[in-house]
Order: structure tokens, then C-alpha cells, then sequence
């Protein structure tokens, strides 16, 4: 319901799922048969369930991944789209998550994922948190969600991010949902390389406003500058004091701004 918001519902038939093993979508954490593939063949599977025949595609961050492969394999189904955080899903975007960036930001958060894995594998963080994850032990299998969750968390939020009482107990959900992020992870997310801005070619003829914050150290700006250089025509709207969150009050309004466009321009 908070992604309503950014809708005025007077304009708008406003459309959320959750994908496919996550949130309301059951069965719960379930791996099989969930692939990048199988969550673009979803989003098609509600277009043609509602009857809609061209929609406007939102997502931020990996939603935004999945807006754009979308949007490249069913192009003619896209009246627009807005991607907020752009993530192209290239190696070096996940070596800036996780190895070879932004853990020189945030030494000791980042010390305390990597020392859930051990120190003969941790050339390969990603496949060394997979593995852990799926072990036998689960005071590992918590450990790791615990600190992949505050990871994610400390470079979302920034200072604002709240750590968890190291008391609490791991819910078996919050492992489900980690092993799920991981399980894309460790698979290169089920693309190519650079499939992304490869294919950009498939979308120019689609209104598209891209939105990054400057502070964003989930998806560095690098990647919306890349995806504009690749886009030229689409709006590309860099945000001074933003950073990946949606929640942030100049995000707010430049996400609002942009539907609010785009609901007179597809008029």
C-alpha cells in the first residue's frame, strides 16, 4: 500500500503485485521455477488477466531491472515508464554492493557480513553467503539474513538506518526472503552481463523518466547516467539530496511529479 501513494487514484488504475515467491505470494520463499524469466512472464500474465492493453511500468531499484527487461521483451505493451534507482544488474553493480565499493564506506557493517562466511572463500562473498544460507546449521542460516538485512539497510538509509537488537530473533520469513535476494544474486540475476543497456535500442520510442538520487549507494549514479547515455531521449532527473530509498521526502515528490506527467501526457 505504501507504493500507492505515489498515484493519484483519480488518474490511475493502480496495479501492485509482489514477485513471485515474496510478500503475499505464495508459496513463500519458493525457489523453483523463479527466474528473471518467470517474473517478466508474471507481469505479462497480469496485463492479459486485467484486460489492459498498454500500461505504464514503475519500479525502483530491481523493480526497475524488471521494468526495463520488460519492457525490452514486450515493448509494444508499455505506454511509459518511470525507474527510480536504476540497477543494470552488471557484475560491477553487484561488485559495488557487496566487494568492491561500497564496503570502503561502511567497513564495519560490511566486516560483519563477510565473517559469516569463511575467510578460504571469501573471494567469492555472493557464493559463500549462498552457501551459508543453505546449510544445515541455522544459527548460520540467521546469521547471514540477519547481516545481509542490515547491510541492505545501512546503505539504503544512510545514517537513518536503525540497527536490529542483536537479541531479536531471526523470523524463518526474514531467512526465506534473504535466501531469495541471494538466490538471484548468485545466478547474475538469470541475464547477460550487460543485456540491459545492450537492448536499450528495444525502448527509445517509449516515454521514459529515469530518477536517481545522488547519495544513493545501492545503485551508484553511474548506472543512471549509463541508462540515460543508452536512453537519450528519456527525462533524466538526478536528485541532490536523495538516496536509494523511495521514502525520502525529495524522492517523494519527484516520483509524484512524474506520474502526475504522465497521466496528462498518456492521456
Amino acid at each position: 500500500p505504501d507504493h500507492r501513494r505515489f498515484f493519484n487514484p483519480e488518474h490511475y488504475q493502480i496495479i501492485l503485485f509482489d514477485q513471485r515467491g515474496c510478500g503475499q505470494s505464495l508459496p513463500f520463499g519458493e525457489l523453483e521455477n523463479n527466474t528473471t524469466q518467470d517474473l517478466i512472464d508474471d507481469m505479462e500474465r497480469i496485463r492479459t488477466h486485467l484486460g489492459i492493453k498498454k500500461w505504464l511500468v514503475f519500479g525502483g531499484s530491481w523493480g526497475g531491472t524488471l521494468t526495463l527487461l520488460y519492457a525490452q521483451q514486450y515493448h509494444d505493451k508499455v505506454l511509459g515508464m518511470i525507474i527510480r534507482g536504476v540497477f543494470l544488474a552488471r557484475q560491477q553493480d553487484m561488485d559495488w554492493f557487496i566487494a568492491l565499493g561500497s564496503n570502503r564506506i561502511y567497513p564495519e557493517q560490511w566486516q560483519r557480513l563477510v565473517d559469516c562466511v569463511p575467510v578460504d572463500v571469501r573471494t567469492n562473498l555472493v557464493q559463500g553467503l549462498w552457501d551459508a544460507i543453505n546449510g544445515e546449521c541455522q544459527n548460520i542460516n540467521a546469521r547471514v539474513a540477519k547481516e545481509w538485512q542490515a547491510w541492505n539497510g545501512q546503505l539504503a538509509m544512510g545514517k537513518a538506518f536503525q540497527p536490529q537488537n542483536p537479541n531479536e530473533t531471526v523470523s524463518e520469513g526474514a531467512i526465506k526472503q534473504v535466501r531469495m535476494e541471494i538466490h538471484y544474486a548468485v545466478h547474475h540475476y538469470f541475464i547477460e552481463d550487460n543485456q540491459i543497456l545492450e537492448n536499450c535500442g528495444l525502448l527509445q520510442n517509449i516515454p521514459t523518466t529515469i530518477i536517481h538520487g545522488r547519495y544513493d549507494l545501492v545503485c551508484p549514479m553511474e548506472s543512471g547516467l549509463r541508462l540515460h547515455q543508452a536512453m537519450p531521449n528519456a527525462d533524466y532527473i538526478v536528485l541532490p539530496n536523495a538516496g536509494h530509498v523511495a521514502q525520502h521526502e525529495e524522492m517523494i515528490d519527484a516520483l509524484v511529479s512524474a506520474t502526475d506527467k504522465f497521466s496528462i501526457l498518456l492521456k
